[in-house]
């Protein structure tokens, strides 16, 4: 049965909405996760804006993104540290289902480090920062705006 052009071009529009629409609910699932608390025990939530003064101070940034994304554009300077993990995306989540290279860290745990991910959805850096904490390091600063804020407001960055 051969259709007529009216009803292959009805249908092929219907399979672009179609389409388009299942892309939109795919980005919009990808940002209903929840945002990340404003705040660390023992760790400093800090802006761009502070991250950048930290930078200029020469303190160490640590990108927990993964390998794809640091090497699309990251803080310049910034180590590539990427955060495992599968625990649920809630503050107190479970640790042991979660990884971080610690041995990556400075050496001297009184040491300013900076940790980012993707901005205030980016529970990797939240994560991150709260392990490091664990780890013993007393300066550790948690750039919640993430790459996303440093990148939106101008900031220098590497590839």
């Amino acid at each position: 049965m051969s259709l007529n052009p009216m009803t292959k071009s009805l249908r092929r529009a219907l399979i672009i909405a179609g389409s388009l629409s299942l892309l939109a609910n795919l980005a919009n699932a990808q940002d209903s996760r929840p945002d990340t608390p404003t705040k660390v025990s023992g760790a400093k939530v800090i802006s761009v804006e502070e991250g950048k003064k930290l930078l200029d101070g020469k303190a160490a940034f640590f990108d927990v993104r993964s390998a794809i994304n640091y090497g699309k554009g990251h803080v310049p300077g910034a180590m590539a540290l990427p955060y495992k993990g599968t625990s649920d995306d809630v503050e107190n989540f479970d640790q042991s289902k979660d990884s971080l290279d610690v041995s990556k860290l400075p050496a001297d745990k009184a040491s300013n480090i900076v940790i980012y991910s993707d901005g205030p959805k980016g529970w990797k850096s939240y994560k991150a920062a709260v392990l490091a904490v664990k780890a013993g390091y007393s300066k550790v600063h948690y750039m919640r705006g993430g790459y996303a804020e440093w990148q939106s407001k101008g900031l220098p960055t590497a590839q």
